[in-house]
């Protein structure tokens, strides 16, 4: 018998509660106060990925907008920085399945195998996903705004993240969802941080892929792969909320930022919102 393999959460009781229970009520205390300008459309996020106290109130900008879609998604690309494990390309997890306390997401492993073994970028490498964190924070969101939905996590090392992109291009669906895990600058007092990040912000809003090159974010490289789909694609970014850890957890001396952004087909029917 063929055995189901399940990644277990590496991160649960520190990022964010071990307490199923607990979680859900932070998670919907979180989405109950986000409030974005209506967005119609919505493909893909960008959204932070430190503990839930600090970054939390940011990604549920986001997430609030993916509870609005009119049906779910057929499945959910989930795109970070490997924080733990150096490699060249990107890594594909052998799991079946990722769990968190709220219960486990079934991966998309037809789609996966075929990633790799079309495009030499892409590898199997287990030890890149087994305590990432940067992805799994995101589950819990996903799983309280989805009842199921399939996820293909995709960890970025050094690679050409255009060409990550142009691959996307050709494989992300028109009824899926793209999920960028990136937190912004990391451990400058809260004046710098703000003027950092409100420059690579306005990069990002502005398609400067160089400027963002040179910028200051953990998950460049997935932000860069999306700015080359997003481009190819005619979808368009809209800040929904920029804050720091100053703002969500009062020390402002050393601060890491933190946005949510949302890339959609359609025009937005309100101004973007600023924390």
């Amino acid at each position: 018998m063929e055995t189901y393999h399940v990644r277990r959460p590496a991160v649960a009781g520190t990022f964010y509660p071990q307490d199923a229970d607990r979680l859900q009520k932070m998670i919907e205390g979180y989405m109950a106060a986000a409030n974005p300008a209506p967005l119609c459309g919505v493909r893909a996020l960008i959204v932070p990925h430190a503990g839930y106290i600090y970054s939390g109130p940011i990604a549920a900008f986001g997430f609030k907008l993916l509870a609005a879609l009119p049906q779910p998604p057929a499945r959910v690309f989930l795109l970070g920085p490997a924080h733990r494990v150096w490699f060249q390309g990107v890594a594909v997890p052998t799991h079946d399945a990722f769990a968190t306390p709220l219960g486990a997401l079934p991966l998309d492993r037809p789609l996966i195998k075929d990633l790799v073994a079309r495009y030499p970028e892409f590898l199997v490498l287990a030890e890149a996903h087994t305590r990432e964190h940067c992805l799994e924070v995101q589950l819990p969101f996903l799983q309280s705004v989805f009842d199921r939905v399939s996820i293909a996590p995709l960890l970025f090392g050094e690679v050409n993240a255009a060409r990550i992109g142009h691959i996307l291009c050709e494989t992300v669906g028109d009824d899926d969802i793209v999920v960028v895990s990136s937190d912004l600058s990391h451990y400058h007092d809260y004046h710098k941080a703000c003027q950092l990040d409100h420059a690579f912000v306005d990069a990002v809003l502005r398609d400067a892929r160089d400027e963002v090159a040179q910028g200051e974010a953990c998950g460049q490289g997935p932000i860069l792969a999306l700015m080359t789909l997003a481009a190819e694609r005619g979808w368009r970014p809209q800040l929904l909320d920029y804050r720091n850890s100053g703002d969500t957890a009062g020390d402002r001396r050393q601060v890491v930022g933190y946005a949510s952004i949302a890339y959609h087909e359609n025009s937005p029917s309100a101004t973007t919102q600023r924390a």
